[in-house]
């Protein structure tokens, strides 16, 4: 099976890797970190479709907004639901961060991954190539799934996320992002739902 999770997966994925709690909640929340009246330059990677980020992305008129993510066709329904809503101020790319990715040094103001890190084949690569591209005083506003809060859950995730290839070990625990993470940004906010984190920091 290809890593596109269906409607069944991700209702799987909500309920047990989120503790019961709608994701799409969680992104809500993570939208509150980037202010109506942005007008820089933002990287999402992977590219996401929820209500939540097309409903904050309509409102940032003047953003310079670009949407990464390895798969075409997931970057071409995307388009098609830019061009519906009417936004405007996205572009979107193929390419995977497993590999170096193709901006220049200290290019966004903020980069986003809405369960990203979990998903990564090369964390550390994913890591660098975001720190890169990020500017000094950037914001990374991520989440994903961590290992560690339930025995159950991370047995499920194993037999059902990793086996289908929605989700690639190595994982974080809660305590690990925020020394791993720590490192290299300010971890302004820092939240656990469930066994997802996510948090709003700042490029050192």
């Amino acid at each position: 099976m290809s890593g596109k999770m269906e409607q069944s997966q991700k209702k799987f994925y909500n309920i047990l890797v989120n503790g019961g709690s709608k994701d799409n909640l969680i992104v809500y929340e993570m939208m509150k970190y980037i202010p109506d009246d942005f007008s820089g330059k933002l990287l999402e990677i992977p590219a996401n479709g929820s209500k939540a980020v097309c409903g904050k992305f309509a409102k940032l008129k003047n953003a310079d907004i670009t949407c990464v993510d390895k798969d075409s066709d997931v970057l071409e329904n995307l388009s098609k639901t830019f061009a519906d809503r009417k936004i405007s101020s996205v572009k979107t790319v193929v390419e995977n961060i497993d590999d170096k990715l193709s901006f220049e040094d200290n290019t966004f103001d903020i980069v986003l991954s809405i369960n990203g890190f979990d998903k990564f084949a090369k964390k550390d690569r994913a890591i660098s190539q975001t720190l890169r591209v990020l500017k000094k005083g950037g914001l990374l506003i991520a989440s994903f799934y961590t290992e560690g809060h339930s025995k159950l859950t991370d047995w499920q995730v194993k037999q059902k996320l990793v086996k289908s290839g929605i989700l690639v070990p190595p994982f974080y625990t809660a305590t690990s992002v925020q020394t791993t993470f720590g490192e290299i940004y300010e971890i302004k906010h820092f939240h656990e739902v469930g066994s997802m984190v996510y948090f709003c920091a700042v490029k050192k």
